[in-house]
């Protein structure tokens, strides 16, 4: 038989499918997935639902209803200072790995370079490597996931076309400084490069620290393109509606590739998304601040338990080193010991590596956007868990 695409042909099953698998099998609290275990706002739901039955329900224009793309404009401007051209320079998609993906092979030829951060979400290697180009990692330095720079300037090369920039970064919780932006911007004024802004996360962000995107830095204007998210903002990750901004030059390109992908998304679903960007500051700064405290209950569950626990300041995640509870195996034999033994499922960090082996191997990252009781249930079992090994 002829062989099938050498890229997703050659894909294992991801640790994230292992993991979940694994937890129903022993009834563990699952914190390896990333998603809230509530249903979001009621009020945009309910926008949703009278859309539904109100209509339309018919192919809405490719690039998004113009509300949305109006909204999604107007939130750049609110929050950010961005002036959007929500005609030209806003596109909506069916999630913001579907907006990866139409970055990705919008911008990528065969030949070219891209870099990567790692950690590194674990779609972006497949989609790069499936436009026929390279990936470039640069691995960022635990615990604080400094960024060396010295590094990041030599994975610069004639070929580079672009860096994928995820901030606050996933699985880390890591919110990048202005100075690591600003060293990120220089090179790609220097290299002529581009930058796609994975910031799905952007408003999920504690500890008084601010997502500041990269787009907003002097000179990066037309060589950003960034990536929003409606379902980490407001807790509805089933409904895959995602966003991209970004200059004409660009995104041109970026809505072909979106044309050819899934052409358009459920327009009640991105009417109902329009009407929650409007929504106030108060229920903006209410998710980062509900979302802060989970990170406080399960930062503080794992330190009790005896983890030594990173730094988290953005995101759903927050990761633990696990070696104080004497485990001497790599974090992948953690993460398994702990599902079946302590019926608490977790995601090893080097999951997130292109190589695990050049991965630090004594991290697992657990997930905080769950019910507070799930969170304390957790904390118990794994406490319980380190007293049976002390």
């Amino acid at each position: 038989m002829r062989p099938v695409n050498g890229v997703f042909g050659n894909l294992g099953t991801t640790i994230f499918t292992v993991m979940s698998a694994l937890a129903a099998e022993h009834g563990a609290l699952n914190l390896g997935q990333g998603f809230p275990d509530d249903e979001g706002p009621d009020d945009v739901r309910a926008v949703a639902a009278r859309a539904i039955v109100d209509g339309p329900n018919q192919y809405p224009p490719m690039p998004g209803m113009p509300a949305l793309r109006q909204a999604v404009a107007a939130v750049n401007k609110r929050f950010y200072g961005l002036d959007v051209d929500w005609q030209k320079e806003v596109l909506v998609t069916s999630g913001a790995t579907e907006a990866l993906n139409d970055c990705l092979l919008g911008l990528l030829n065969p030949g070219d370079e891209a870099i990567i951060l790692e950690p590194a979400y674990d779609s972006y290697k497949p989609i790069i490597e499936a436009a026929g180009a390279k990936v470039v990692s640069v691995a960022l330095e635990p615990p604080l996931w400094s960024l060396p720079l010295e590094k990041l300037a030599a994975a610069f090369s004639p070929r580079t076309k672009l860096i994928l920039l995820n901030t606050p970064m996933n699985p880390t919780g890591k919110v990048f400084t202005r100075a690591e932006l600003d060293a990120i911007a220089a090179l790609l004024i220097e290299h002529d490069a581009y930058a796609v802004c994975d910031e799905v996360y952007e408003h999920l962000v504690f500890s008084g620290h601010r997502h500041v995107p990269l787009m907003t830095l002097p000179g990066m204007r037309e060589r950003c393109v960034r990536i929003g998210s409606a379902g980490k903002t407001f807790s509805l990750t089933g409904w895959k509606i995602g966003y991209v901004t970004g200059p004409e030059h660009l995104m041109t390109p970026i809505m072909k590739v979106h044309q050819f992908v899934t052409f358009t998304t459920p327009p009640a679903l991105q009417t109902a998304v329009a009407y929650g960007l409007g929504k106030g500051d108060d229920y903006f700064a209410g998710l980062a601040g509900s979302l802060e405290a989970k990170r406080d209950l399960m930062a503080r569950g794992l330190k009790e338990a005896g983890f030594d626990v990173l730094p988290a300041d953005g995101t759903y995640f927050i990761s633990a080193d696990f070696r104080p509870l004497g485990f001497n195996g790599t974090d992948e034999e953690f993460c398994r010991d702990i599902t079946v033994k302590a019926k608490v499922a977790a995601i090893p960090i080097s999951a997130f590596y292109a190589d695990p082996a050049a991965a630090p191997r004594y991290l697992a990252r657990f997930c905080f956007c769950k019910q507070d009781a799930v969170i304390a249930e957790a904390s118990a079992r794994l406490g319980a868990y380190a007293q049976r090994r002390a």
